[in-house]
């Protein structure tokens, strides 16, 4: 009789399940490959443009000519030492990139200075008498001098450190005196 009795058709799902473990391998197998092309094609691409950025840095070219300088007054502000005691006097002058931004920077000189005395309110007479503390004070000064001007960090390595080229018209901060007491 031509009728097939279901002990033939015992021997295929063996075969199926072998073909179905084999091919859930290779697709492991592939999406594991695909992983780890894409992560080295990330880690190649973030090393290129890393390359790009010291290129760009090289080639940023300092202002020619004699920079600017704009004092500010002389700021008399209260420190953060416990008891309220503590008062520092402190000049500033600001190294502006050229003549031509100086009335840029005149615009905000309020809010300029207002961000230096909220800056120096905050810290202690310990940290403004040490070297470390009055370059972190430069800094943050500068800082923000250029959330004005559309940049709020300044550049992270030495050579762009004087914030030319970025649209920081600010490219340093001096201090004329600096008296804590």
């Amino acid at each position: 009789m031509a009728t097939k009795s279901p002990e033939t058709e015992v021997p295929e799902p063996p075969k199926s399940k072998k073909m179905l473990v084999i091919v859930a391998v290779l697709l492991v197998l592939g999406v594991a490959l695909a992983g780890g092309w894409l992560y080295l094609s990330k880690q190649q691409a973030d090393a290129m443009l890393d390359e790009d950025e010291e290129e760009e840095v090289a080639a940023v070219v300092e202002p020619s000519g004699p920079p600017t300088y704009l004092p500010l007054d002389n700021m008399v502000v209260n420190l953060a030492d416990p008891g309220g005691e503590r008062v520092a006097q402190i000049g500033i002058t600001l190294e502006i990139s050229s003549a031509l931004e100086l009335e840029k920077v005149k615009a905000y000189l309020p809010t300029i200075r207002s961000d230096v005395l909220l800056l120096v309110s905050q810290r202690t007479a310990d940290e403004l008498l040490s070297r470390e503390g009055k370059e972190k004070l430069a800094a943050d000064v500068q800082t923000a001098a250029a959330r004005h001007f559309g940049k709020p960090e300044p550049a992270k390595d030495k050579k762009n450190a004087k914030g030319a080229g970025n649209g920081n018209p600010v490219r340093g901060v001096l201090f004329s005196s600096f008296i804590v007491q």
